[in-house]
């Protein structure tokens, strides 16, 4: 009966050390531990992943253009990357699908930013000048299509890759004629170095190219076919996370604090309220809820893509979205 009893208790212990552990994930954010990852911290300082039998490490990111070859090669299970640069990923990688699972910038932030003292006052006028990136960076990615919608010939802009911290000081010094990033990320750290937003010039991509999406949750294919409730147990905590962060922004900025100490918190907060007002809680997603797509748009979206890096059509809404992953639409709403 003891026997009985120790064998009983032991079998137990182990099943709760099991279900403790969790079933491990590696996650990648797109960009540095700033506001617009907070909601994944938050996610994971509330027990939402535990609580999905995940155990989740969130590794920070250094482009959302990068994040998307590094879960292609299997450095990260799942992360935060533009949809944009998965595309042209898939078209010429086709063994190596990866998917987008949950849309989370509703519309895009990419964008190019110049000082108003550079005498740039449209897109075309970048022919001929420098523009600096990190390799990496989504808008940089992106810029082919962004020429193409403008009549710039791409060809004639020159790049400079640089670190993501020296970005937008060499705008700044004037070391660069204009730079690549996202609105909210570019703009705030050049406030940060003493330029003011009225001594910028700002052209997003979205005003020039129809459709576009921006960053969503993205995984490889065949690694979600083989995990499909990891998958959606992941999606379960992020879309909780989000709501969160929409509803008390301070709330993740105190999670995001505790992971990157340095931070400066009002301004972490103001670039998490840009993020979440200008691309997250949009029109379609007070509609759609957070986290889907509207196919009509996303097909225009592939369009511009193909015809922008000149890639073959093998991309369809279908096999660029699944959208069997995500949480019930209930839960998803989002006023």
């Amino acid at each position: 009966m003891t026997h009985k009893i120790l064998t009983a208790t032991l079998t137990l212990t182990l099943s709760s050390l099991a279900a403790a552990q969790g079933t491990n994930v590696r996650f990648t954010l797109d960009w540095a531990f700033e506001g617009p990852g907070s909601p994944y911290l938050l996610a994971l300082d509330r027990g939402y992943f535990s609580k999905q039998g995940l155990n989740v490490t969130i590794d920070r990111g250094f482009g959302s253009g990068d994040a998307v070859t590094k879960i292609a090669s299997g450095t990260y299970d799942m992360g935060f990357g533009d949809i944009n640069a998965m595309m042209e990923f898939n078209a010429r990688n086709p063994a190596q699908k990866l998917v987008a699972v949950y849309m989370v910038y509703n519309a895009p932030p990419h964008s190019i930013l110049v000082l108003k003292s550079s005498g740039i006052k449209t897109p075309k006028d970048l022919e001929g000048k420098t523009l600096a990136a990190p390799v990496g960076d989504a808008s940089r990615r992106l810029f082919p299509a962004f020429a193409e919608a403008n009549g710039i010939d791409a060809s004639k802009v020159k790049w400079v890759s640089v670190d993501g911290g020296l970005r937008e000081p060499m705008l700044a010094r004037r070391q660069a004629d204009g730079i690549s990033g996202f609105t909210f990320t570019s703009l705030l750290s050049l406030g940060q170095l003493g330029v003011k937003p009225d001594e910028v010039t700002v052209f997003p991509y979205a005003q020039s190219i129809s459709g576009l999406y921006g960053n969503a949750i993205i995984v490889r294919a065949d690694w979600a076919k083989k995990n499909p409730q990891v998958v959606k147990g992941m999606l379960v905590a992020i879309n909780q996370g989000l709501k969160d962060a929409i509803r008390d922004p301070a709330a993740a900025i105190a999670s995001l604090q505790k992971k990157n100490a340095l931070i400066n918190p009002s301004l972490e907060t103001e670039r998490l309220k840009m993020a979440l007002s200008g691309s997250v809680v949009t029109k379609d997603a007070r509609a759609l809820g957070l986290g889907l797509v509207r196919p009509d748009r996303l097909k225009s979206s592939i369009t511009v893509v193909q015809a922008a890096f000149d890639l073959p059509k093998v991309l369809t809404p279908t096999n660029v979205f699944d959208t069997s992953y995500l949480p019930p639409a209930a839960d998803r709403k989002v006023k």
